[in-house]
């Protein structure tokens, strides 16, 4: 099993694209707050400035990429800016329908900028030691992108498609993005801190703790114990509870538990299993030890979490 893969299939991870834009003259606009998302913003032509509360701003130039995980408000502008118009009032100045670019300035296509905007979602109360190592930007370039063909392909596709003018292309776009956040997930996980993802997640590429990750996320019902997974991957136990904890940034029974709840949310909302196979499927001994740890977690039952999300 790939457990990144299962990682935002748990979540519910969804790409959505709302606006291409055609920025020229001086402009700005504040994007605001999208909690459970991560919003993306990727340079066509021209350049962008991006600023977060209280941080430095980043200039990004043609075939950048940022990625903004936690869906922090921030600003869109030519060059730096302290304040700038909430983009529900720019689309309303320029009468957006959701269709074609967002234009906005003179007109003037040699010196505007073209950008592709975009975010993910997930599923609400989704939480994985992977997005609490986020951090609050994760800057792409075109020279990084040289070193990820993968990665520049699919940029490259989302550019093209989104630049035409055929019909029909919206469904293909989103799943393309789908792959852009995984890969991008992947050259994080993979290059660390260089990545710009935390050190947390070094316990996905270190061979025992990534082989204890893959029995939990394979074999989520079983009853593990510190001490079984210690013995599958060839560890003490307080070896492998520290190393555990020191790469993963929570301790294996934690992790265990919190993954159990995000599958468990999962099943509630798109299974057919009632609670007692929920329950079962996600490694508990009995439908009460399943509630009390769902309501303690997430501050209502099983139960009454299904019937809210119909």
């Amino acid at each position: 099993m790939d457990i990144l893969d299962d990682v935002l299939d748990t979540l519910d991870l969804k790409g959505a694209l709302y606006f291409r834009t055609d920025f020229s003259g001086a402009w700005s606009v504040t994007v605001p707050v999208l909690p459970c998302a991560a919003r993306f913003h990727l340079v066509v032509q021209g350049q962008c400035t991006v600023t977060l509360p209280n941080k430095e701003p980043w200039v990004l130039s043609p075939g950048d990429l940022i990625l903004i995980p936690r869906g922090q408000t921030h600003i869109l502008s030519d060059t730096p800016v302290e304040t700038a118009p909430p983009l529900e009032t720019v689309l309303d100045q320029v009468g957006y329908d959701g269709n074609g670019f967002l234009k906005v300035g003179d007109g003037d296509a040699n010196a505007s900028t073209q950008l592709i905007c975009g975010h993910f979602t997930f599923r609400q109360k989704a939480d994985h030691a992977m997005l609490r190592a986020m951090p609050e930007t994760l800057l792409t370039t075109s020279s990084m992108r040289a070193k990820n063909p993968w990665l520049d392909d699919i940029l490259r596709l989302i550019s093209r498609h989104m630049l035409s003018d055929k019909s029909g292309l919206e469904a293909s776009v989103r799943r393309l993005s789908e792959v852009m956040f995984i890969e991008l997930m992947r050259i994080g996980i993979e290059s660390g801190e260089q990545g710009g993802i935390q050190p947390a997640l070094r316990g996905f590429q270190d061979p025992q703790i990534g082989r204890a990750l893959a029995i939990i996320h394979k074999e989520l019902s079983d009853p593990w114990t510190v001490n079984s997974l210690a013995h599958e991957v060839g560890m003490s136990r307080s070896s492998f509870a520290e190393k555990f904890a020191e790469l993963m940034g929570q301790g294996p029974m934690s992790y265990l538990s919190d993954w159990r709840l995000q599958k468990a949310l999962a099943l509630l909302e798109t299974g057919t299993e009632n609670v007692q196979q929920v329950a079962t499927q996600t490694g508990y001994r009995s439908p009460a030890a399943f509630t009390r740890a769902f309501a303690t977690k997430f501050g209502e039952t099983p139960t009454h979490y299904r019937k809210s999300m119909t």
